[in-house]
């Protein structure tokens, strides 16, 4: 009990304190596609989070064809932006089946670990943003264990414990992050106090929070602000209010925004579609780049929850509502970020912008 809880604070004591500055944390998801010349702007985040490494008999291995490729010019853009720091996130919905099994005991988190410090080296990237969804819970049907609790957290403090070497021995600082599923079934499955002393950052996930065929009703998949009329009380607010109660300081809470937008159809036109009965649209997300050319002034109208603070549109012909975020619910959360003292914004994900790239340069111009 004394050497864990020692060894816990000495995690602590060297984990980089949360910048003052607020964090703009894009998630990175070119998939099999090849990064090319111009996609990325490097001065308008602080951070990007490549998605995804797999898990593979105990070893973090890439996940698509052209990572090698992807790295190689995501790790050349410092050369425009000293400051920018490049993380491998291992992991996300579909590719936490391994998870509970690296971390079952100090054996498979050594291997794991061990395969992590070679990845990062090999592609010279600057940590690690481990997207376990979710400890202790199927996700999207994974394995999982009562004891994934407490594994959880001796897998990110031997990583800590780790990465705190290298940078010793080379004095080159390596970030360990986690995405957080912003639910209170998290909370109950991690012990999401000790995880905060223990990365540098945990990345909300304050979206989704309805979905297209998760439930009977339509909703705002990302609200800033609880509306009293929404069934089941969800907010980004009233997330970060829990992560902050469960022992996670607010500079070291990165606020989840979505680039994109969920829709549902056969809803009727009651409050233009908002907390109705509907079901999943042929397509049922939708980048905003999409939203933005195909929807808006396309018999779709836009309206504003002033309680919410985000937007929605309806189309009364098709019956279909779309929850999504705009400039104007971006500035907001910003201002939201910036009131709060939370260590900044994290996105998903940086390819569904428009070309014009509004909503990144919404995010810049709301936190700086």
């Amino acid at each position: 009990m004394v050497s864990s809880f020692l060894l816990a604070a000495a995690a602590s004591a060297f984990s980089a304190s949360p910048r003052s500055t607020p964090q703009i944390v894009a998630y990175i998801f070119p998939q099999n596609a090849t990064l090319t010349s111009g996609e990325v702007d490097p001065h308008s985040v602080t951070r990007l989070n490549y998605a995804f490494a797999n898990i593979q008999d105990g070893r973090m291995v890439t996940g698509f064809a052209h990572d090698a490729e992807n790295f190689a010019f995501l790790t050349a853009l410092r050369k425009e932006n000293p400051n920018l720091t490049i993380l491998v996130s291992v992991g996300g919905w579909l590719w936490s089946t391994n998870f509970s099994d690296v971390s079952l005991n100090s054996a498979t988190r050594a291997t794991f670990i061990h395969s992590v410090a070679e990845f990062i080296t090999q592609y010279q990237l600057d940590g690690l943003d481990i997207d376990w969804e979710y400890p202790g819970l199927p996700g999207a049907g994974h394995p999982f264990r009562p004891e994934d609790k407490q594994n959880f957290t001796a897998l990110l403090r031997e990583l800590r414990q780790h990465f705190d070497r290298v940078s010793r021995e080379t004095g080159r600082r390596l970030y360990l992050t986690i995405a957080a599923g912003a639910s209170p079934e998290f909370l109950a499955h991690t012990d999401i106090d000790k995880v905060a002393r223990i990365v540098d950052t945990v990345n909300l996930m304050s979206y989704d929070y309805y979905e297209p065929g998760s439930g009977p009703l339509t909703g705002h998949h990302a609200a800033l602000f609880t509306n009293p009329a929404d069934p089941e009380k969800t907010s980004a607010d009233a997330s970060v209010r829990a992560f902050e109660k469960a022992g996670v300081p607010a500079g070291k809470l990165v606020l989840g925004i979505p680039f994109y937008g969920h829709a549902w159809t056969d809803v009727p036109p009651t409050s233009n579609g908002l907390y109705q009965p509907g079901k999943p649209a042929p397509r049922t997300g939708a980048p905003f780049s999409q939203i933005e050319t195909t929807m808006l002034g396309h018999g779709f109208t836009r309206y504003w929850d002033p309680t919410s603070q985000v937007p929605s549109l309806y189309n009364p012909e098709t019956r279909t509502f779309v929850s999504y975020e705009d400039p104007e619910s971006i500035a907001g959360k910003c201002k939201y970020v910036r009131a709060h003292k939370l260590g900044g914004i994290m996105i998903w994900d940086l390819e569904s912008d428009d070309p014009a790239r509004t909503l990144i340069k919404s995010v810049n111009a709301g936190l700086h």
